[in-house]
């Protein structure tokens, strides 16, 4: 580890040990002691920990914590702090509840072992008193441990643990929570992507938002979150699942929206043969549809997955600009069936070079990726502005030197038409839909469902102009 790096995780710890009004529990399951070790290390630990444990064995720990279907996982992070808190308010708040405020730290992980090589995770968490006897607060996140060995990923588990405590104990902001837990970390060693505050300190925190920065600041590469707003980890919601996934800026849903993943939704449950509770969809924005007017509009977002989250879907924030990085980002999570849901400029898009400058293989090596693990394109069709003929996934001309390859694709099927469809949805586009909801011309109330209509007029999303009176 870099010394400079080393000190500088040092020093938070430090700072905690010699805080007299700082006093708690360390819990840690799976990948050793590290976030405590690094308390004892520094020197004045006696003041700060109450308690370290270590309950490896499936049996301690289910005597101490209750019995759990996985061992790694939200539930029993938050089991071991609601166990760990309780007792520590049993023992001591008499003795010391007036002068100090409590915590407890908390991480259960999946370290590389001798045994298994799967993918190494965590998930870590802290409860605490943000003044002496208030009631407590709580921010829980999800590590993916990148480095390749158990040494390194314990060292890069300790330097995160101390980043989240210091920033719990310390920053009252999310904000100022979330931008320090990568500090003295080199680039790629570890990903967070989920987190969660709740509790009185964090009541007006809007999770969702909170996701949004950990993708914006490159602490992960995408993010999920259900209908209700519920912070989500991808795998407990992609694991064993197939997974369809329309991407747009949904700025705002019309029926040409729904009318796509409909269709594509009627063929894929057809192809795949699964059923729809096996079934994931998904609604994808990358950051690039997050910019508008040069900048991350925080109201504009929170507008768009609102009518998202009204019309129950789950949503998925990313920075995976090319489809092919949206599909290796999937093939992590399952090897059930993939459909991308597109419309046909978006294919056009697909084969387009330019974007593929980066890649020593191309186009083919990008669209090798892409179609590795049985991936399919569902595409909706257009309609041609200039001579009004429709036109669907198999009639889009791409470049002469790409023929050959575009016909490979759907000679296999990889790339589906979507052929059950409204016709008269195909000139629905959501730039006219914005500019006329933004200039009181109300016809844009026939081109999107009654649900988003509603909620645009109550709360004026997108500019939105009340008609004016004749």
């Amino acid at each position: 580890m870099n010394p400079e790096m080393e000190i500088g995780t040092d020093e938070k710890a430090l700072r905690i040990n010699l805080d007299p009004t700082k006093y708690g529990t360390f819990a840690e399951i799976g990948a050793g002691q590290e976030v405590a070790r690094r308390f004892f290390r520094v020197g004045g630990a006696a003041g700060t920990i109450a308690k370290t444990m270590s309950a490896y064995d499936m049996t301690f720990s289910d005597a101490i914590y209750g019995p759990a279907e996985r061992y790694v996982s939200r539930a029993r992070l938050q089991t071991m702090l609601d166990h760990e808190y309780g007792l520590l308010i049993e023992r001591l708040d008499r003795k010391f509840g007036a002068a100090k405020t409590f915590f407890v730290f908390a991480d259960t992980v999946a370290a590389r072992s001798f045994k298994q090589r799967s993918e190494s995770h965590g998930w870590l968490g802290v409860r605490f008193q943000p003044e002496p006897r208030a009631q407590p607060s709580q921010i829980i996140i999800h590590v993916r441990l990148l480095d390749q060995a158990n040494v390194e990923q314990q060292e890069a588990l300790g330097v995160i643990g101390v980043n989240l405590l210091h920033g719990a104990l310390y920053h009252s902001q999310p904000e100022k929570v979330i931008s320090p837990l990568q500090e003295n970390l080199a680039p790629g060693r570890i990903e967070v992507d989920m987190i969660k505050f709740s509790g009185p300190l964090f009541q007006s925190v809007d999770n969702r938002l909170m996701s949004l920065q950990l993708v914006s600041q490159g602490l992960t590469n995408a993010v999920m979150f259900k209908a209700d707003g519920e912070t989500i980890q991808p795998a407990e919601v992609f694991y064993k699942k197939a997974i369809l996934v329309e991407r747009g800026s949904f700025r705002p849903v019309t029926y040409a929206t729904n009318d796509m993943l409909d269709g594509a939704r009627r063929v894929f449950l057809k192809q795949s043969g699964c059923s729809e509770d096996d079934l994931v969809v998904l609604m994808e924005m990358t950051l690039e549809h997050l910019f508008a007017g040069g900048q991350l509009d925080h109201a504009d977002f929170l507008a768009r997955v609102d009518i998202l989250g009204a019309l129950g879907r789950t949503v998925l924030i990313s920075k995976f600009g090319e489809y092919y990085r949206l599909a290796g980002y999937l093939f992590r999570y399952t090897n059930k069936p993939i459909g991308l849901v597109m419309g046909v400029p978006s294919l056009i898009e697909i084969f387009n070079e330019k974007y593929y400058a980066n890649l020593e293989g191309g186009i083919l090596e990008a669209l090798g990726r892409m179609f590795k693990g049985g991936l399919k394109l569902y595409v909706y069709p257009m309609i041609d502005e200039a001579t009004g003929k429709i036109i669907s996934a198999t009639q889009v001309k791409v470049a002469p030197n790409l023929r050959s390859l575009f016909r490979y694709l759907t000679d296999n099927e990889y790339v589906q038409e979507i052929t059950d469809y409204h016709p008269e949805y195909l000139r629905i586009h959501p730039p006219d839909v914005l500019a006329k909801l933004q200039s009181g011309d109300n016809s844009w109330e026939r081109m999107v469902p009654p649900e988003v209509v509603q909620i645009i007029k109550k709360r004026e999303f997108f500019g939105y102009r009340r008609p004016i009176a004749a």
